[in-house]
């Protein structure tokens, strides 16, 4: 019997591997993906759009948010992946009648290794775990390298309009933007993701960059526009949201696609 302890402190025991997994997050569908658990995902969200396929060969069991509960019963699963952020403490509390539910919580890439390593000793892949880490944290060194002389600019990183939302502090896409240099200037307003009176920005950090992300809301052409009237001398830049907000293998990606923002934007 192997006994794990989540993210949130909750001690789990499993008898055997568990064979038919659940996951209620994109980036950690992803992840399983990547290290090699295609055949033990049953379910996945209608927002895991990675890898591609899976949409046609896995069951959708609903949102983060909004999960069908008797979709996932019926496909039997041995465990449920989860998020604290994405997921909500009573969702998590239902399914946990049907099998256990482990809980990820990711502020950093700290967190986000030690996933890794747990995904690794809970499906017995710890030598995938393993090569995962390296990598990340090799893509990490060589980043933190190609930053090093570049200097720290404002930013403000958008995630919603009508209302406007930016990403505050206690975030993993604060802590990406850290990672780039960018001082986000929301990151002691309070609460994780504040909604924002765009005529009070410049005295609210006069930001030197605004990111528009890609997800979760789409921003268009004319949100940059009125977002542009009300700042001193800040660029626009349409970013990918993934890059900045998801966790897991996708970090040896953004790694590569931060070093091509900041050729671009600078």
């Amino acid at each position: 019997m192997k006994v794990l302890t989540d993210q949130l402190g909750f001690e789990h025991k499993f008898e055997a591997v568990p064979k038919r997994i659940v996951s209620l997050v994109p980036s950690q569908t992803e992840l399983l993906y990547d290290l090699g658990l295609e055949d033990s995902i049953v379910g996945i969200t209608k927002f895991c759009v990675h890898p591609v396929h899976f949409k046609a060969t896995k069951t959708v069991v609903g949102g983060t948010k909004n999960v069908k509960f008797d979709k996932i019963k019926a496909l039997q699963p041995d465990i449920i992946i989860a998020n604290k952020e994405e997921n909500t403490q009573e969702i998590v509390e239902q399914l946990s009648e049907i099998c256990p539910v482990w809980v990820t919580d990711i502020y950093n890439i700290e967190d986000n290794n030690r996933m890794i390593e747990d995904f690794g000793a809970i499906f017995n892949k710890r030598t995938n775990a393993t090569k995962w880490v390296d990598k990340i944290n090799f893509a990490l060194g060589e980043f933190e390298k190609f930053v090093a002389d570049k200097p720290v600019k404002k930013a403000a990183y958008f995630i919603w309009a009508n209302p406007y939302m930016v990403a505050g502090g206690n975030t993993f896409i604060n802590e990406m933007l850290k990672l780039n240099h960018f001082a986000n200037i929301y990151e002691d307003k309070n609460g994780r993701y504040p909604e924002v009176e765009l005529k009070k920005m410049r005295l609210e950090g006069d930001p030197d960059f605004v990111f528009l992300s890609s997800e979760p809301y789409p921003f268009k052409d004319e949100h940059a526009f009125e977002i542009g009237r009300f700042t001193h001398h800040a660029k626009t830049v349409f970013v990918d949201g993934e890059m900045f907000s998801w966790y897991g293998s996708r970090l040896v990606k953004a790694f590569d696609y931060f070093k091509i923002l900041h050729q671009k934007i600078n």
